[in-house]
């Protein structure tokens, strides 16, 4: 009877982690395509046209270059440093250490710290 008991037990614990497995795949689908079809939506007027950033007490300007048709905006500053933002992502350096007071901050937070600027209409 214990074994029985614990081969029931082995079974019912294989079923619960497919069954989490697959509910966490599923979630990673669903989350791709909320992201996907939020990325489809994103233009220039969604992203600041400069981003100001301080790396090493040395000031960058970042201009916005392309977004890409995955909704990521792609920025490059004249001395040839690269970055990306997304609208719900966090901003990125390309190809180096995210050391500058830029790296790490939302969309939103460089808004509110006076790091990002836009066009006037």
């Amino acid at each position: 009877m214990v074994v029985v008991a614990s081969h029931l037990r082995v079974k019912v614990r294989g079923v619960a982690i497919r069954t989490a497995f697959a509910a966490i795949a599923l979630s990673q689908f669903a989350a791709a395509d909320a992201l996907h079809a939020q990325a489809e939506d994103a233009s220039f007027t969604d992203f600041p046209f400069l981003v100001h950033c301080e790396a090493a007490g040395v000031d960058h300007a970042f201009y916005l270059s392309k977004i890409d048709p995955d909704g990521v905006a792609v920025y490059i500053s004249p001395d040839r440093l690269a970055g990306t933002l997304t609208i719900t992502g966090k901003a990125q350096l390309i190809g180096g250490e995210g050391s500058g007071n830029c790296a790490g901050k939302t969309l939103e937070q460089l808004r509110s710290t006076g790091q990002a600027y836009y066009l006037q209409r």
